[in-house]
């Protein structure tokens, strides 16, 4: 059987699953070596710390990727050690490392946006900072803003910023970095040396979107391989976000061009499998956020159909889905088409 790796993290845990038993602890990795076997694929899964590069070569080997949201990301930043390792060695990481670097990580992101070769959603557009310094040298060019921490979840810091002063005020509380005592001894330098200029207090990155007004909801839409589940989200109470409101809905009746407007991202972006927010204020399509890694389950977990495109058409299929199996399929079929790429590429040189 042909070899895949799975990386696990110091739990033993597979990426994410909403109704995983016992709690958070990922994807059934029973199931998914099962389902991989169904497709002529051994499936070993590896820790992180079990990787040891001296005596290990994984040189062209499909290497599953996992994430973490560690509190700080300690742990991220010890799995993006490995993975570049990996990389150097030559190995096929799944999805690519972009994605993963992209993962809790709204700055780069926003940076993967901006180099995509897709003009439809550069409609939302957003400027990074390192520094509140930074911004405070910026000028703007509306009055209202979001502002997003570069970290975070269910909306978790995001905030609208009404005018100059207000989105000083924001930025403040989400980029504040403290270091009691780095700020006495600065301070002290401060005083000693004539001119010098102090560190900022606040170095936690941040970036600021321009506003699109109009958007009562949200689609959270989940793409695995040639399956695309959607999920109606109303925006929380007297709020712009519609992430973390709990107002959720499975419809079958969707806007128009709304699976479209996804499957270009996703053929696009060339990955597996896909997590997206998008918004539609009646006229059009904004990509608001996305991730292709270690993202939330529930949406292919308790839809009870997902649509396919079939002849040109979008067919609604009623039926329940399995995460494992789903994700799986969506492995094979992201190797298949990249396989195929490769050899026609080579027959053509």
């Amino acid at each position: 059987m042909n070899p895949i790796y799975i990386l696990v993290d110091y739990k033993g845990r597979f990426s994410s699953k909403a109704s995983s038993y016992p709690y958070r602890s990922g994807m059934e990795k029973e199931k998914l070596r099962l389902s991989f076997m169904d497709h002529g694929y051994n499936v070993e899964f590896l820790e992180f710390s079990e990787i040891d590069f001296r005596k290990m070569n994984f040189k062209d080997k499909y290497i599953i990727i996992n994430s973490s949201e560690d509190h700080n990301l300690y742990y991220k930043d010890y799995i993006e050690d490995i993975l570049i390792g990996l990389m150097l060695q030559g190995a096929n990481l799944i999805p690519s490392f972009k994605y993963f670097r992209a993962h809790s990580n709204k700055v780069f992101m926003e940076i993967l946006r901006d180099l995509s070769h897709l003009k439809k959603i550069k409609n939302i557009s957003s400027t990074s900072f390192g520094t509140i310094e930074e911004f405070l040298n910026q000028k703007l060019n509306q009055n209202e803003y979001v502002i997003k921490p570069a970290i975070g979840a269910v909306s978790k810091g995001v905030s609208l910023g009404k005018n100059k002063k207000d989105i000083i005020k924001k930025i403040k509380k989400i980029s504040r970095s403290r270091n009691i005592f780095g700020e006495i001894w600065d301070f002290g330098r401060f005083i000693k040396h004539k001119g010098y200029k102090r560190e900022s207090k606040y170095r936690k990155k941040f970036i600021i979107q321009n506003f699109i007004k109009g958007l009562e909801n949200d689609w959270k839409i989940l793409i695995f391989g040639n399956k695309y589940f959607i999920l109606f989200r109303q925006n929380r109470d007297n709020d712009f976000r519609a992430s973390g409101s709990g107002k959720l809905e499975f419809r079958e009746n969707i806007p128009d061009g709304i699976l479209d407007f996804s499957k270009h991202i996703f053929d696009d972006f060339d990955v597996p499998n896909l997590s997206i927010d998008v918004g539609f204020d009646g006229f059009t399509y904004y990509l608001i956020e996305f991730q292709a890694i270690y993202f939330g389950t529930t949406t292919i977990e308790k839809s009870p159909f997902y649509f396919t495109k079939e002849d040109s058409k979008w067919v609604i299929n009623i039926e329940k889905s399995n995460l494992e199996k789903e994700y799986v399929n969506s492995i094979i079929q992201y190797i298949r088409k990249n396989t195929m790429s490769t050899n026609s590429e080579y027959k053509l040189d």
